[in-house]
């Protein structure tokens, strides 16, 4: 009988352990979070400084995840043009994966997915503010190992509202993953500004 096991109960060594994940250690490897990036508009700096302003104010008390997506994912996915076509958006998306070394069966649901012409190109594993972003990259990861087209990348973005990592999942020959520097609204400057702009960048590289 297949074993079920929740993936939020995977540490990130079990991750790789179960797919035979590896962390890339060439930076070119994952570019598209620091190259060729667009530069905002004043409009846009002047929306992302409200977005902070508002997420500081309101994490004066406990953020929940559905106040997280609100005040922070929400206008940044918006902004960044993935409510628009052509591409097609559906939330809390069921994800089922099997780890092929002992056939065990790991089940869980994606928080936000970014769905173009049936090509999975962005996953959100949205987190309660507070909460360390260690357990949602391996949770993102997981999810990730479901994209149905293998021989393409795959994207995320974990967050827990304050924090900001961005990842890149290969699947060809050797799997293999990557993570961008952490972006953090605890900051003096406003790093929704970097978050804003690598957003845009895989949308429009990814169209195709």
């Amino acid at each position: 009988m297949v074993q079920s096991l929740p993936i939020s109960n995977l540490s990130l060594y079990d991750i790789k352990a179960k797919f035979d994940l590896r962390e890339a250690q060439d930076e070119s490897f994952f570019p598209e979070w620091y190259q060729e990036l667009p530069e905002l508009t004043e409009s846009e700096q002047q929306a992302l400084d409200q977005i902070k302003r508002n997420f500081l104010y309101l994490n004066e008390s406990p953020l929940a995840e559905v106040a997280v997506k609100m005040v922070v994912l929400s206008p940044l996915l918006s902004m960044a043009g993935f409510y628009q076509p052509p591409f097609r958006f559906s939330t809390e998306a069921s994800v089922q994966i099997t780890a092929e070394d002992d056939g065990q069966l790991f089940r869980g649901r994606i928080d936000v997915l970014v769905l173009q012409e049936r090509f999975w190109i962005l996953t959100v594993e949205s987190k309660e503010a507070g909460f360390s972003l260690k357990q949602a990259i391996a949770q993102a990861l997981a999810y990730m190992t479901g994209n149905p087209y293998p021989e393409r990348p795959v994207f995320g973005l974990v967050t827990n509202g304050s924090h900001f990592i961005f990842l890149k999942l290969t699947q060809r020959e050797i799997p293999q993953y990557a993570l961008s520097d952490e972006f953090s609204l605890m900051k003096r400057s406003n790093d929704l500004y970097h978050v804003l702009k690598i957003l845009k960048h895989l949308g429009k590289s990814l169209v195709f």
